[in-house]
């Protein structure tokens, strides 16, 4: 056998040999360690251990006739010349004593979501969180997360966007500061299994039966949506309940909930009690993005006020540098920011803390970051490109701070279209419900 201090070390993990090499297993040790070929090949095909996907021979097989797995090559090319090392999961003692130093307090509504999510771990259920933007999701987790962790489960808070790991990471770090945990997403590779751990979702494929309890975070978002592969991911790696927390479930969603193939808790209001800012229409050439005066006008409104804030959405990273220079001939500084920027946190982190006022951004801001006083813009909100759910996601930006919950929300647009009178037709039934109408 392996070193017994070894096993706790990556319990619950399926690495390459690099891998766990990497994370410190002595290359010795793991011929001791139970493996599996990384593709195996079938009658027409290979089949992937790792992300479980099959692909026919024609399509992965490499010219020395090895198979390959092009579908989770994110985390590094598997081959059937690979092996994948597959750590026995374990649990953790029990530590009944166990306390979040989180000291806020829930609402009537977040405690009773807050029960329910606890059952639903007790139950080794999936159970779907829908809750409109700002209704203070994380906090709702808060008592479940502790009740997984006192009776020696790990816990993984995953989601398909890395900026809504980074937006959790110190929250939850404050939340359970006695508790173990490591954050991993992009080229960050494996980590040692520990009590708490915040991913992408596609780190979870390395992982299989690790987690008591699994939440997957904003569950309708790219790339979750179109990748079966991290639905998998998702399944293969827990070995109890699993969450799903979103304010725009998508139709696959909706539907298992139909079916009873999905139980679901919802919170139509957010945690201040006020309603979600209803977006105003404004029509304007090519979508607003050259910034006409009267748009101008509106941003230099919102930042007379003390400390507001304006995040402005654009469809295209080749609009960014437009927008920007257009406030800047007007005297109002702005910075942008895109996936691929080498400077995305920084430029996040920096807005939280109040500078710059003004932030043009693409979509990868639409869902899960908190600005506290902020107001939000969308250009160009008659594209293709924003659906229903983002424009909803876009507009929930605004308003999440109890003594801003006013903020206003702006649709700029060439046409009034169908997904515009969606997403307005959405808000408006949410703050019915909310009221209880």
């Amino acid at each position: 056998m392996v070193e017994t201090d070894l096993w706790p070390a990556l319990a619950g993990q399926q690495l390459t040999e690099r891998e766990a090499i990497n994370a410190g297993i002595p290359a010795n040790s793991l011929a001791q360690v139970p493996a599996v070929s990384a593709v195996e090949a079938d009658k027409h095909g290979w089949q992937c251990a790792r992300c479980q996907a099959w692909s026919p021979a024609k399509v992965s097989t490499l010219p020395a006739g090895w198979g390959y797995c092009a579908e989770c090559i994110v985390l590094g090319r598997l081959t059937s010349q690979d092996k994948l090392y597959r750590f026995p999961p374990d649990s953790k003692p029990e530590q009944p004593n166990l306390t979040m130093t989180w000291s806020g307090q829930l609402t009537p509504e977040q405690d009773r979501v807050a029960r329910e999510l606890i059952g639903a771990f007790k139950a080794g259920e999936r159970r779907l969180l829908w809750a409109v933007t700002g209704a203070g999701k994380t906090e709702m987790l808060f008592p479940v997360i502790e009740h997984a962790l006192r009776t020696g489960g790990r816990v993984a808070i995953v989601s398909p966007r890395v900026d809504v790991i980074l937006e959790l990471a110190p929250r939850l770090q404050q939340a359970f500061a006695d508790v173990e945990q490591v954050v991993r997403y992009g080229g960050t590779g494996p980590a040692a299994s520990v009590p708490l751990v915040l991913a992408t979702t596609h780190q979870l494929l390395r992982y299989r039966g690790a987690f008591a309890l699994v939440v997957v975070d904003e569950v309708d978002a790219f790339p979750y949506t179109t990748e079966p592969m991290l639905a998998r991911a998702v399944d293969q790696a827990a070995a109890g309940a699993v969450l799903y927390l979103t304010a725009t479930p998508g139709a696959d969603l909706l539907r298992q909930v139909r079916r009873h193939q999905l139980a679901v808790s919802y919170l139509p209001r957010r945690f201040h009690g006020a309603p979600l800012p209803e977006p105003r229409v404004t029509l304007a050439p090519d979508g607003g993005v050259g910034m006409p005066g009267r748009l101008v006008r509106l941003v230099r409104e919102v930042m007379s006020k003390d400390g507001s804030q304006v995040m402005i959405f654009v469809p295209a990273i080749r609009q960014l540098q437009r927008v920007q220079t257009a406030l800047a001939n007007r005297d109002i500084p702005a910075e942008t920011v895109y996936a691929g920027d080498p400077r995305r946190a920084e430029k996040v982190q920096a807005f939280r803390k109040g500078q710059p006022r003004v932030l043009v951004t693409t979509t990868i801001l639409e869902r899960g970051v908190t600005i506290y006083n902020c107001a939000v813009m969308v250009l160009h909100a008659d594209t293709a490109l924003f659906g229903v759910s983002a424009l909803v996601q876009m507009a929930g930006r605004a308003g999440r701070d109890r003594d801003h919950p006013d903020n206003p929300v702006w649709y700029v647009c060439t046409h009034y279209t169908v997904n515009i009178r969606g997403a307005l037709r959405q808000i408006k039934h949410l703050n019915a419900r909310g009221a209880g109408k």
